[in-house]
């Protein structure tokens, strides 16, 4: 069983910055990939980013990429998200997912099995 626990949501202005953590329990996070998934009001769950358990391998959605970078802690068993440049469109519910049937991430929510309660970011223009 995995527990995840996401922090550091909160209201920006448009251009501001803000780090997601994704805080999890159990001794075998660090071999799972994790994924950062976002759902705006009347939208579906958007993929945002994911990595794999070493770091190594890496996927953004187009609209992030150059302003958002995934990186993880095993030591700490903590995945963050660094989102720079944010924009009125980035303002979600983000959730941090881990995938324990794979090595390698994907970017389809249905594949991941653990999921965080969510963090509201809000980006003002």
């Amino acid at each position: 069983q995995v527990q995840l626990v996401e922090s550091g949501g909160g209201l920006v202005q448009a251009g501001g910055s803000l780090r997601l953590s994704c805080a999890a329990s159990g001794s075998t996070f660090r071999t799972y990939p994790i994924a950062w998934f976002r759902q705006a009001p009347v939208h579906e769950r958007e993929f945002v980013a994911a990595l794999s358990w070493s770091g190594d391998i890496t996927y953004y959605v187009d609209s992030v990429k150059g302003r958002f970078t995934i990186s993880r802690d095993n030591a700490k068993n903590t995945v963050y998200i660094q989102m720079n440049s944010l924009k009125p469109e980035d303002t979600a519910v983000y959730y941090c997912a881990a995938q324990i049937t794979r090595m390698v991430p994907t970017t389809t929510p249905a594949q991941y099995q653990y999921w965080g309660q969510g963090t509201q970011v809000t980006v003002s223009s």
